[in-house]
């Protein structure tokens, strides 16, 4: 949450005027944001900077053109489901080492971005890795919260051969 505070402080600023319905797409196709974006800060010319964005829809922007009500529903219930049912394992015991990592990331990623869509409508995004010249591909502007998502959602895969793995071994 401090991340994105800080991205919206400095990233951007307030508009001049009434903003625009939040998340409303226009006929045109573009999405409006509610702040101003300001000039990206570079921190490796050519692959990192700070940049300011509003994300509507899920990773990548996904779902972001859905109906509002509908898509905040998904989110929300995607959001609580993941942390009632991951909290429960994490409190039981399952899992192996990279669990008990991987769920305080998934958590507390999917609890901060839970956050902006309860108080903006859509989440706060500020970091852009322009991975062109490396892949050809300029990967979406993210932030802190879907980096602790991402790990962790990988913990979760790797205890999960590891758990396999040592279950097949003990057989």
């Amino acid at each position: 949450l401090g991340t994105k505070a800080w991205a919206e402080a400095n990233l951007s600023s307030a508009p001049i005027g009434d903003p625009p319905a939040v998340c409303e797409t226009r006929p045109s196709g573009f999405t409006p944001y509610q702040r101003v974006a300001g000039e990206p800060v570079v921190v490796v010319d050519g692959l990192l900077e700070l940049a300011y964005a509003e994300n509507c829809g899920a990773a990548f922007s996904l779902f972001g053109d859905m109906p509002g009500p509908l898509r905040h529903a998904i989110f929300y219930v995607a959001a609580i489901l993941a942390t009632i049912v991951l909290a429960r394992m994490f409190y039981q015991g399952k899992g192996g080492r990279f669990f008990m990592v991987a769920v305080p990331l998934v958590i507390a990623g999917a609890l901060g971005n839970f956050h902006d869509r309860l108080r903006f409508g859509y989440v706060v995004d500020f970091i852009h890795w322009d991975s062109t010249a490396l892949i050809g591909f300029d990967y979406p502007i993210f932030n802190v919260a879907d980096i602790a998502v991402v790990v962790g959602v990988i913990a979760l895969v790797i205890d999960s051969f590891r758990e396999r793995h040592a279950g097949s071994a003990a057989d």
